[in-house]
């Protein structure tokens, strides 16, 4: 059985085309949603993964009514394929049910991976090389060591509120809390 599953991102949008082809595909069966496809939490895509069994094509008018990212796709995939249910797109000729479309499919896959590898590699030798120049990463830090002996003593002193201090050197609670030691009751 072919299962049709169409998104849109909002309600201004239409279903109509992504559902005619879908029709023309011959699926008998079709899931509509309107969410962005950003998020994990697509209710109508997980009932159409659920309502497929082992056999059964699910099929999309593109790729990114599916997934917005390849990595995210190829794990959809191949969750279908360890249950037994095919995948097709209709724009992009698409279909893991045939050899040839299996095998499109895990180039895409390899070249995912080798992608996310480079990556890996590039900022590995970027953090090397900022290291190297004294660069530390991370978020710079709100308060040096002065106006963090500044806080404390205003705190010690007893006369100057917290409201005041945070105020005076232009930082949060949260981040005079973090920097500053309490007295001992």
């Amino acid at each position: 059985m072919k299962i049709g599953y169409c998104r849109i991102s909002t309600s201004d949008q239409n279903l109509d085309l992504q559902i005619q082809a879908l029709k023309e595909a011959g699926c008998e069966k079709i899931f509509e949603e309107v969410a962005s496809g950003a998020k994990d939490d697509r209710p109508k895509l997980k009932e159409a993964i659920e309502y497929a069994r082992k056999g059964d094509v699910i099929v999309v008018w593109k790729l990114d009514r599916l997934s917005r990212s390849l990595k995210h796709l190829i794990e959809s995939v191949n969750d279908f394929e360890k249950r037994g249910i095919g995948f097709r797109s209709i724009t992009q000729h698409l279909d893991t049910t045939s050899p040839s479309g299996k095998l499109i499919f895990h180039v895409f896959g390899a070249i995912s991976e080798f992608e996310r590898s480079l990556i890996r590699e590039r900022t590995a030798a970027g953090l090397k090389v900022a290291r190297a120049r004294g660069r530390l990463g991370g978020r710079p830090k709100v308060l040096d060591q002065e106006r963090i002996t500044i806080a404390q003593s205003l705190y010690d002193d007893g006369k100057t509120t917290v409201e005041k201090i945070c105020k005076t050197l232009g930082i949060s609670r949260a981040t005079f809390y973090r920097n500053v030691k309490q007295k001992a009751a």
